[in-house]
């Protein structure tokens, strides 16, 4: 979800600036990807994790959502910290997508070749966190989650989460300032548990990692595809909401403005 530049390397004002989870090339593909799987597995412990140890601290819902949000704020801000320099820290496919398709309209980002392999990671991280968390409180490492998530409000909450968080990615992308990715992502992520219906996934691979687990912050698998449907539709949304709020301007030759 971030980007850096390579120390001390000047970059010329006509170049693109990179877009989220664009990373220098002599980054080794097999580093990016372990730190995709890694960091979504990261993710979704702390998510699943923190959900049971809530669960079993207080029977009040709303201190358990208090602490699973507060908890996955701080979480997901380290992480992004920690290995945006390496993979841009999308673990997330649904921003890899938006990045792909932005680098195929001529801006910066992830080829078809990355794509292919940082989705698989985060899914197979996503599925890995899931466990562990299990793991990590006692519970069986792979039960199906019961908690129906199928309500069509549910559904549309997910398309304003994930349109949301598209458009907050790129808008910092186009504005220069990814820098504040780490607290603004994870501060995002963190008012959208409230202000969203379905508590914000927003995240295809976290969506289907949240499915093995049974406890509070489970999904049933019946109710992933939907979900995974609706956020790949708020991709849609948020990419046209940049391209509407962060239209670049002509110059009079005719040609994109820096």
């Amino acid at each position: 979800m971030t980007a850096t530049k390579p120390v001390g390397t000047p970059i010329p004002v006509d170049v693109p600036q990179p877009a989220p989870g664009a990373t220098p090339p002599r980054t080794p593909l097999i580093a990016r990807a372990a730190a995709e799987l890694v960091g979504t597995a990261a993710l979704v412990a702390v998510v699943v994790g923190s959900g049971i140890q809530a669960t079993k601290l207080t029977d009040d819902v709303a201190l358990q959502l208090l602490a699973n949000s507060t908890a996955t704020v701080f979480g997901l801000g380290v992480l992004i910290a920690l290995l945006g320099p390496v993979s841009g820290a999308h673990f997330n496919p649904a921003v890899t997508l938006a990045e792909w398709w932005t680098a195929r309209r001529g801006g910066a980002g992830v080829n078809a070749r990355e794509l292919g392999v940082y989705v698989p990671s985060q899914v197979v991280g996503a599925i890995a966190g899931a466990i562990l968390a299990d793991a990590m409180f006692g519970e069986p490492l792979v039960k199906w989650s019961t908690h129906d998530r199928s309500a069509g409000n549910l559904l549309l909450g997910e398309v304003v989460a994930t349109a949301g968080l598209i458009l907050l990615i790129f808008g910092l992308a186009r504005t220069d300032r990814l820098r504040f990715a780490p607290v603004a992502v994870a501060s995002y992520i963190g008012a959208a548990y409230w202000f969203t219906s379905s508590t914000s996934f927003a995240n295809p691979a976290v969506t289907i990692g949240r499915a093995f687990t049974d406890t509070f912050a489970g999904i049933a698998p019946a109710s992933v595809p939907g979900f995974i449907g609706m956020q790949l539709a708020g991709t849609v949304v948020g990419l046209a909401l940049v391209a509407v709020i962060f239209m670049r301007g002509k110059t009079d030759h005719g040609t994109p403005a820096a």
